[in-house]
């Protein structure tokens, strides 16, 4: 069995997991966002053990850029040779941009 790869956040990730819970809990129905949230960190530990699973981000097509599409969300990250990390978590319709 391969081993792990660590799994770090930025800051802009935990940034928008953070918004997706505060706009569920203005809508008053907190539990959506919780579920949604849930379900991306579930998607997240995959990555775990398979890093490559996700496809390189099309605005880049940088060998080290990648993203898992899981609706509504785009998990962006960034592949390691030994760990993995969570750039963005973004709405799957809206582009990456740099600043």
């Amino acid at each position: 069995m391969p081993a792990q790869l660590k799994i770090s956040f930025a800051h802009s990730a935990l940034s928008d997991l953070e918004e997706v819970l505060e706009f569920y809990n203005e809508k008053k129905i907190p539990h959506v966002g919780e579920r949604l949230v849930q379900k991306v960190f579930k998607d997240i530990k995959l990555l775990s053990e398979q890093p490559d699973i996700g496809r390189r981000v099309p605005e880049f097509d940088l060998k080290y850029l990648r993203e898992l599409i899981r609706p509504p969300f785009r998990i962006i990250y960034r592949r390691d040779i030994d760990k993995v990390r969570i750039v963005r978590v973004w709405r799957s319709e809206r582009l990456l941009i740099l600043p």
